[in-house]
């Protein structure tokens, strides 16, 4: 070894040592930033505000029309009394001066700050972020939020004594007090026993239908629910929820169960239930869950029901995987993977559910997704190995802060009143985890790339489009789902050509999809099209798709058993085949984070 190459080797290690300390350092500071920012990149919102202030810094003119527009609007606010529709200001003691003239002040402020944010020649992305955050900051600072200035706490605090300031106070308490199980604890062990129980007990009160776990491996658990009538359609239903939540969201209370529901119209379903990772299974991948997810529980279903035939229906970014699964089988490739075609079965219709496969226009939760977002999250990630089920459920707070954050602290800790137990609020908080490099793949490829709509997708290292898809589809979107708007999902047309019926429902991302019958208020528009139609874009749909009152459950219940097969007598599961109960094991696994 000469001496060059003693020297280099000298100095290789120490260099390599110095990079890894300096790479330590940067994320160390990184993660300091991101937990002062609310876990947001830091990097990401300045450069958002820089580009909103040089413009509307060197743009008089628009500062100029803006003042002008924002004193007529004061004027006419202060003029013209309307009827209130802002839920924060519904009671009557808002109509009194001076906490009319408090409010009307700062509705006017507000709609001022917001017109600012629309400055022309900031970037897209960067006006949707100063717009978005924003109006967290306004809604934060609403009169309502504050006990001087919030009338109808001081009412009731002089009504009841100062007893409702006091009740108050003591849930804020308990909040913050992790033996109480308050949301915010900090420190918690990460183990269930260290945990609160739930207010609506997983198994108990919560995913009751009956049914036996008839297939395991390292990431799911296949759920056979317990046939309720003498006959059955012969196509078994497989159910793939998203792995971003807990399955039971369609198997809350027995009255609101969809698998229920489903279960008393004659199919036969299986539900995958995702098991909760921790940091051992960091390496799990977007093929992983594909392959051990979806296709061995598609595979499952038919050695356990000996049917070549199924329908499936995927919820969130269950339909994501759903999508890809189902433009795999569309393929003629002799094999995928471990497995032929021969061993999966034949898709006899596919049903996604505010699930997105085009993610051009994802909607607020865009915000959260460009490159220095996703740095901040791969440092956090490659620290634990894993996405916390706090970072997800701080994100979805954040789309809906003004009920989900200000209107429950007002009522919780202002108005001492005590929360009213909803099944779909205990579901909420049992968190879930997702893996580090599934996770990565999924913003990377999907969110960030859009490679699923642009046909760029790989599984297992081969090209899919989801033009593949050679079953019949129905797609159902809902009016104010922040997590995947309609009009995004509304885009699978664009990307498929087979007979496809889509349903735009009431409600948001959750409470529209949970919409039983008997649901009040609810209602849907529906329009169907058959293979090689021509594009209707969104805003025609909405005109052209008839209206109906009542839950979509029924119109979906109506399609699968047109496209399902002719009813047969119903068995029971086999003894053999139940490996436990449901709802299983892997939907008990709890963490903290």
């Amino acid at each position: 070894m000469t001496s060059k190459t003693l020297e280099s080797a000298a100095t290789s290690a120490p260099d390599a040592v110095m990079r890894e300390a300096a790479l330590q350092m940067d994320q160390t500071l990184h993660s300091m930033m991101a937990k002062t920012n609310m876990g947001l990149s830091p990097i990401a919102m300045t450069l958002a505000y820089m580009d909103w202030a040089m413009h509307l810094g060197t743009s008089p003119g628009q500062q100029m029309l803006q003042a002008q527009q924002s004193l007529a609007d004061w004027h006419h606010q202060l003029e013209n009394v309307s009827e209130e529709k802002d839920a924060r200001f519904l009671d009557a003691t808002w109509q009194q001066w001076p906490y009319s003239t408090l409010k009307e002040g700062y509705k006017a402020q507000a709609d001022h700050w917001m017109r600012s944010t629309q400055v022309q020649g900031m970037s897209d992305h960067h006006r949707h972020m100063v717009g978005f955050f924003t109006r967290q900051w306004l809604d934060a600072l609403s009169p309502s939020n504050w006990p001087l200035s919030n009338p109808e706490v001081m009412r009731k605090a002089v009504e009841t004594h100062g007893a409702s300031l006091q009740k108050g106070l003591s849930h804020y308490l308990a909040d913050l007090n992790p033996a109480a199980g308050g949301a915010n604890a900090q420190g918690a062990a990460h183990i269930l026993e260290s945990l609160p129980p739930l207010q609506f007990e997983v198994g108990k009160d919560v995913a009751t239908t009956p049914g036996k776990v008839v297939f395991r491996n390292r990431l799911i658990e296949l759920i056979q629910y317990t046939p309720t009538t003498e006959k059955v359609h012969a196509e078994p239903l497989l159910i793939v929820p998203s792995c971003i939540m807990k399955y039971y969201i369609l198997d809350l209370s027995p009255h609101n169960s969809m698998v229920r529901y489903l279960v008393s119209q004659g199919h036969t379903v299986f539900m995958i239930s995702w098991r909760n990772p921790d940091a051992t299974d960091r390496d799990l991948g977007m093929d992983d869950y594909l392959r051990l997810g979806v296709m061995d529980a598609m595979a499952a279903v038919k050695s356990q029901t000996g049917q070549p035939r199924l329908h499936a229906l995927g919820y969130c970014l269950g339909g994501t995987f759903l999508s890809i699964a189902a433009a795999v089988l569309g393929r003629k490739s002799s094999k995928r993977g471990r497995r032929t075609e021969a061993d999966m079965p034949e898709l006899g219709s596919v049903s996604l559910l505010a699930a997105q496969t085009d993610f051009s226009e994802p909607g607020e939760l865009g915000l959260f997704i460009d490159d220095d977002q996703l740095q901040t999250l791969r440092e956090d990630m490659a620290h634990k190995g894993y996405l916390s089920g706090k970072q997800m459920a701080g994100a979805f707070q954040f789309l809906n802060a003004r009920d989900l954050i200000w209107s429950r602290s007002t009522h919780r800790y202002l108005l001492g009143e005590e929360e009213v137990g909803m099944d779909m609020m205990s579901w909420n908080a049992d968190l879930t985890r997702l893996p580090e490099r599934m996770h990565n793949e999924y913003l990377n490829s999907l969110f960030l790339h859009d490679a699923l709509a642009k046909g760029h997708y790989q599984f297992q290292g081969e090209g899919l489009a989801l033009m593949d898809i050679k079953a019949p589809m129905l797609v159902v979107g809902t009016v104010r789902d922040h997590v995947s708007p309609w009009r995004s999902v509304y885009k699978i047309h664009l990307t498929t050509d087979t007979d496809t019926t889509f349903i735009l429902a009431a409600g948001g991302h959750n409470a529209g999809i949970v919409s039983e019958p008997g649901h009040a208020k609810r209602s849907y528009q529906m329009h169907h099209v058959s293979p090689g139609y021509t594009w209707i874009e969104p805003e025609a749909w909405v005109k052209k798709a008839s209206l109906h009152e009542g839950s979509w459950w029924v119109p979906m219940q109506n399609w699968l058993a047109k496209h399902s097969g002719p009813l047969v007598k119903a068995h029971p599961i086999p003894a053999k085949s139940a490996l436990c109960d449901a709802p299983g094991d892997y939907v008990k696994v709890r963490y903290a984070d």
